[in-house]
């Protein structure tokens, strides 16, 4: 009897500009992945575009069982290696993607950055309203706007967003 090995979220880094096409043949051999996107303006000389971008550039997230996909994962063209931290590979929470998802698919976050920058240790709130609700997150101020900051410390990147603050509540210490 063969014990089902655990899945996990693992983090390829990819060719630049690449990430939606890795994304789709991964999917065509049947491997779960997940791509976040951020919707932003690009100015050209004569025109604006909303345009889809990748929040985190060259990164996509798969989710397998390491010892038996990571060769299909290895045989696409275009993709360049796992990401490692010293010896071991990153992997990303289930909770940390569910945040992430969370972020980039709210229509009341705006202004959505990736930072891979440590940022000082700030206030502690609870998004009391809307789909973010019970997402914990740290308040800091940038250019006297109130941001939140999601840590995904996993792969060692913040997520920073605008968010109403009216939907922050403070948050309960255990």
């Amino acid at each position: 009897m063969r014990i089902n090995q655990p899945t996990a979220w693992y983090v390829l880094y990819v060719k630049p500009r690449h990430e939606k096409k890795i994304e789709n043949l991964l999917k065509e051999k049947q491997i779960e992945t997940y791509l976040p996107l951020v919707k932003t303006i690009r100015k050209w000389s004569d025109r604006k575009k909303m345009i889809e971008s990748p929040l985190f550039p060259s990164y996509l997230f798969v989710k397998i069982d390491f010892r038996k996909d990571s060769e299909n994962v290895l045989s696409i063209r275009g993709f360049c290696t796992f990401i490692r931290f010293g010896s071991e590979f990153a992997k990303v929470q289930d909770h940390e993607i569910k945040s992430i998802r969370l972020l980039t698919e709210m229509s009341d976050v705006k202004d959505i950055e990736n930072s891979d920058i440590a940022i000082k240790v700030g206030e502690y709130r609870r998004v009391q309203e809307g789909a973010l609700s019970g997402l914990d997150c740290e308040i800091i101020n940038v250019n006297n706007v109130n941001k939140i900051i999601v840590r995904i410390d996993s792969i060692k990147h913040s997520i920073m967003a605008t968010l109403p603050s009216s939907f922050l509540s403070e948050l309960e210490v255990i």
